[in-house]
């Protein structure tokens, strides 16, 4: 999956994000980029948390933007990933709800997004990957991590 994020060019490295809504805008970029969703769907993230709460942040620094209704402006079915440096904060009460790593989804196939989503569960597992992620810093970081956990 690592690896699939630097061929596809769907990932990004800022140093922080102004605030949650910025973040998210932030991690589209790289789908947006590539025609994979339209420009109206980070809005549609955003309104989703608003109404939702941060259902997002999956574990302490790691949040998976994705829409939850009708997901219109997707054309194809991807995940993008985005490190920030400082960590942006979804709950000011709750720092478990503070996220630097953004594993963004976009689904418009339901078998295609369920394999996605168990490698991205699997690799979420790795605790050792996770805190090699959170140290990644450029395309080449996250490719000599793919390389380091697909040789063992």
């Amino acid at each position: 999956m690592l690896k699939k994020f630097v061929d596809n060019k769907h990932y990004k490295f800022a140093e922080e994000a102004k605030d949650w809504k910025d973040a998210i805008r932030m991690s589209c970029e790289p789908l947006e980029a590539d025609g994979t969703v339209e420009a109206n769907y980070k809005e549609d993230i955003i309104a989703c948390v608003e109404k939702y709460g941060p259902y997002i942040v999956i574990m302490p620094d790691v949040a998976m933007p994705h829409s939850q209704e009708g997901a219109v402006g997707v054309n194809k079915t991807a995940i993008s990933f985005m490190k920030l440096n400082k960590a942006v904060s979804f709950d000011p009460e709750d720092k478990e709800k503070d996220a630097r790593l953004f594993f963004t989804l976009a689904s418009c196939n339901p078998d295609q997004h369920l394999e996605n989503m168990a490698k991205l569960s699997e690799m979420l597992m790795n605790d050792e990957l996770i805190a090699d992620l959170l140290e990644a810093n450029n395309e080449m970081d996250l490719l000599a991590i793919y390389n380091k956990y697909n040789n063992e």
